[in-house]
Order: C-alpha cells, then sequence, then structure tokens
C-alpha cells in the first residue's frame, strides 16, 4: 500500500485513537475529548480499535484519514501496544502532531519512552486542554509546553459525550456513563487517589441524556464512578429512575464501597429484580494492618454484614475484589480473608495481582516491604518480603483458573465440590491450580471441555470423589451454560439429550449473570 497515495485531500483534521481491550468496550474518555472539541468537533473523527490487532493495521486506519493531529489514550493495558503504534505513525507520517493522553501517561511521564515518540502530552483531566491545543495547531501556533496539564472544570461546563454513541455501541457495546467524578478514598494502589475532589453531574442533565440513550436502544450502562454510593441522594435518585422507568430489560453496573450502605439505600436495592444489577465492591484485603497500611480504612463488622445482606435479601449480583500482594500480605493472610469472603457466597470473587500503576503512593513501601513489580506492563507484583516469587507465581495461576472455573459460572454444580469439606476453601482450590498447571502448563486457551475432563481427573483421581457424583455434576453444567457436547467419555454419566445451543455459552455481560441464575 502506498502511504503517500491518500495524502491530497484531507478528511479530518484530527484523529481520536482508542486501543480497548476489547471490541465490547468503548472509549468513553475519547469521547468526552471530542465532544469538548467545539467547532472542531466536525473536523474530528473517533477511530476504535482492540489490542488484539497488529500495530500496522492500526496505523493503516488512521493514515486513511489523512490527519494533522492524532489523539491517542494510553492505559495499562495497552501502553506496549500504543508505543508501537506512535514509532510507526511518526515514522511514516513524522509531520502528525502526536498527543498522548490517559492514565498511564499522565504520570512519571518523562521517564516513559512514550515521551520521546509524542509531540505533546496531556495529563489528567483532558477535555478543556486538549481542545486548546488543537486550535493552537490548527492555527499554526506552537505551544510552548510539551506536557500540559489538564484541569478540572466544573462538571456542568462540560459538554455531554453520549450523543457520540453509535447506533452499532448501542446494540453491541458496553454503554459507559458518569454520574461523578474523583474518590474522597486515598487507597495508595488506586490512581483515584490522586483526585483531590469529587464532582458530580447535573442531574438534569444525566436524567435527560439517560433517557435519550435508552430511548435509541441502550440497555448495558456501566456506570464508571468510583464510588457510586458517596452521594446517597444522587444515588437514590439513579435508582429510582430506573426502577420507575417503562423498560426493564436493563443491565446496570456500579462500583460501590462495602461498608456504605445505609437503610435507604438497602431498601432501592431490594426493589430490583434477579439480573438486572451487577456491584462492584473492592474489599482487596481483609487484613486490618494491611489496610491501614495502604490508607484504606474498613470498617468489617460494617462490610460482612452488609454483604450478608445484599446475598441474603436482595437479587444483586456481586462482583468482589481481593488483590494479592499488597505490602505485609502473606499468602496465608490472603488466603484467610478469601476463605471470610467466600463464606457469604458472592456470585465471583476478582482476584487480583496488585500493579505499579504511576503516580500511586504504594512504591512507599517499596524498600521497608521489598516491593519488586515487573518492569513490563501491567506491572504486576514479582515479590515482596511476604510473598516470594514462587507464590507470586503460583496466586497467578490460583487467580485465572479461578476465573475459569469458578467466576465464569460454566461449573456451579462442579466447582464446589474442590473445597467441599475441606477446611479452606483457598488451600484447597490452590491444590487443584497447582495439579492443573502441573498437567497443562498454561493458564489460558484451555478448552471448555478438555477443562472438564481436568475437572473430573482431580475429583475422582486425585481427591476420591464418587465418579457418578462428579460426572454427573460436570454434565449437568455443561447442559446448563449453552448446551455443550459432553466429552465422550463423561457420556456415560449423561441421563438426558444435550440441549440445544443458546446465547448462554458466551461470558459476558448479563449472560454471565443468567448463567448464575439458571
Amino acid at each position: 500500500m502506498n502511504a503517500d497515495s491518500s495524502m491530497t485531500t484531507p478528511t479530518h483534521d484530527i484523529v481520536l485513537l482508542g486501543i480497548n481491550a476489547r471490541y465490547r468496550h468503548t472509549s468513553f474518555g475519547l469521547r468526552c475529548l471530542q465532544a469538548n472539541l467545539g467547532e472542531l468537533e466536525a473536523r474530528s473523527v473517533l477511530v476504535e480499535t482492540t489490542i488484539s490487532q497488529f500495530p500496522m493495521e492500526i496505523v493503516e486506519r488512521v493514515l486513511k484519514h489523512n490527519a494533522r493531529i492524532v489523539g491517542l489514550g494510553v492505559y495499562v493495558w495497552n501502553t506496549t501496544l500504543c508505543l508501537q503504534v506512535a514509532q510507526l505513525l511518526k515514522t511514516i507520517r513524522p509531520d502528525i502532531q502526536l498527543v498522548l493522553g490517559g492514565p498511564e501517561i499522565s504520570y512519571e511521564t518523562e521517564t516513559q519512552s512514550l515521551f520521546d515518540v509524542a509531540d505533546y502530552i496531556v495529563c489528567g483531566e483532558g477535555e478543556a486542554a486538549f481542545a486548546q491545543l488543537c486550535h493552537d495547531l490548527i492555527a499554526g501556533e506552537t505551544p510552548a509546553q510539551k506536557v500540559i496539564q489538564g484541569t478540572a472544570p466544573a462538571m456542568n461546563e462540560l459538554a455531554s459525550p453520549y450523543r457520540l454513541y453509535t447506533d452499532e455501541d448501542i446494540a453491541q457495546r458496553v454503554t459507559y456513563v458518569e454520574a461523578s467524578r474523583g474518590c474522597p478514598y486515598r487507597c495508595q494502589f488506586c490512581l483515584s487517589s490522586l483526585d483531590k475532589a469529587v464532582r458530580a453531574v447535573d442531574p438534569e442533565s444525566f436524567f435527560a441524556d439517560m433517557n435519550d440513550l435508552i430511548e435509541r436502544g441502550a440497555r448495558d450502562f456501566k456506570f464508571i464512578d468510583r464510588t457510586f454510593n458517596l452521594n446517597i441522594k444522587f444515588s437514590l435518585a439513579i435508582l429510582e429512575f430506573f426502577l420507575n422507568h417503562e423498560r426493564q430489560d436493563f443491565n446496570l453496573h456500579f462500583e460501590m464501597v462495602p461498608d456504605r450502605l445505609p437503610e435507604e439505600l438497602r431498601a432501592a436495592l431490594q426493589r430490583f429484580p434477579p439480573g438486572m444489577v451487577q456491584l462492584e465492591i473492592g474489599i482487596q484485603t481483609f487484613n486490618p494492618d494491611v489496610s491501614k497500611r495502604i490508607q484504606r480504612p474498613q470498617r468489617i463488622e460494617r462490610i460482612t454484614e452488609n454483604l450478608r445482606f445484599l446475598r441474603q435479601h436482595t437479587e444483586m449480583y456481586l462482583h468482589v475484589d481481593l488483590i494479592v500482594g499488597l505490602p505485609g500480605e502473606s499468602v496465608a493472610s490472603f488466603g484467610e480473608g478469601f476463605d471470610q469472603l467466600l463464606a457469604f457466597e458472592p456470585h465471583e470473587i476478582q482476584v487480583g495481582i496488585l500493579k505499579r500503576l504511576k503516580g500511586t503512593p504504594i512504591v512507599a513501601h517499596d524498600e521497608e516491604f521489598e516491593m519488586r513489580y515487573s518492569p513490563l506492563p501491567p506491572f504486576e507484583i514479582l515479590s515482596t518480603a511476604d510473598l516470594i516469587f514462587e507464590e507470586a507465581q503460583e496466586m497467578k495461576c490460583f487467580a485465572k483458573y479461578w476465573e475459569m472455573v469458578a467466576n465464569k459460572g460454566q461449573f456451579q454444580r462442579t466447582a464446589p465440590l474442590i473445597w467441599r469439606e475441606q477446611a479452606s476453601a483457598f488451600w484447597a482450590f490452590h491444590a487443584f491450580s497447582m495439579w492443573l498447571f502441573g498437567r497443562v502448563e498454561r493458564t489460558s486457551h484451555i478448552n471448555l471441555l478438555r477443562l472438564a475432563e481436568h475437572l473430573f481427573d482431580y475429583l475422582v483421581t486425585e481427591q476420591g470423589l464418587d465418579e457418578h457424583e462428579v460426572g454427573g455434576a460436570i454434565v449437568a453444567d455443561l447442559h446448563r451454560t449453552g448446551g455443550r457436547s459432553v466429552p465422550q467419555r463423561l457420556q456415560r454419566y449423561q441421563t438426558e439429550p444435550t440441549p440445544p445451543r443458546s446465547a448462554m455459552a458466551r461470558t459476558t455481560g448479563r449472560e454471565r449473570q443468567e448463567r448464575r441464575h439458571s
């Protein structure tokens, strides 16, 4: 392909390039930038791709627009690909003004390889700063500073981005929305701890936007607020909006702090039907010393009370987070917290590995707790004074396999057999994960039917469970999750015909929740 063949007539002056983790995601930040370009919005275009595409394929899509300015959002999951794309762009078209933004480039900026490739970098919130930079560059002016600090205007001063969701976005992808920005907490592992204040959107404008999205067909809403249940009055208004809407086929996702659940919020959550609301609840650790150390004050008694209420008295789908590798947290300590959490039977326990996100204060513990992070994205913990390298690697296996076997809900009947009658569910699953890795020597691309056979072998051969009970559980799970065929060696335990394949074979969004309720 001749890179110069389309350079005679510009199609857009500004390309906003988003490299998402997967197609189902949308770049909310880039839509915010585009919506606030003023008269330059008409001269801009949004190009979205995913990390599964090759760098040159992405570059070719950008170059088709013959832009003067390319804005690229940099995150921990796409930083390596962003560097490759940036290098190619500047090699092929050195005249392009490359502007970088996003959380990964906003801190420790000048130490990164991307700094040398970029023409300009906008740190922090970029709506106003990026718009001004584009105006200056198109007017032929050269800003004095390469690194530009973004500002945080009042939310009612920003143009709404929701009209920029296309019909395809609404039909096939997650609709990200925000009711507030910022977080009042100071958890040292999180970039939100650097925000100075929490700012809410104007309720009247927000609900008008939501109505417009719903009229266009939007049903899958993910609120990106770091703390949805901070302003209880606004939280209740949002819940009432969806509860009272004539449509009731929504899939809503909220992130909330676990120890703030007053009676009025409890009452509102009790009114939602099964499968409509997913709550993402960040526990991170049950160890009070670790919690205090990372400046995450938690009232454990209140947390456990709230988890028990949500699980027993509401139809909320609970996705709860724990983090491996926090300073002072050993495998044994983590395991105690894991068992404590599992006792409340959340639908998913997300076992995350601590990442050293640029700019976060977690580095304050590097020396005392011998924190060693990978120099490669996503900069995960390699070892600490309380977690040797081998243990960290084992916990990465644990996290991957827990996601496959437990979180996805594909083995809802079979998975609990791993820890049934065991003193610790954590150590029981840890033993299984070490056995499985020893057998397959990988933590991804494991066929579902092969995984079913591995589970059968482990539970029957290694654990001595009754083969008919195990086989029956596995067959029932395979049938329930979309009419999966049964491996030949397990067909002897099949008592009913395999049902037809269904959409429940998928593992994203509402299908994952419905699988739990089937």
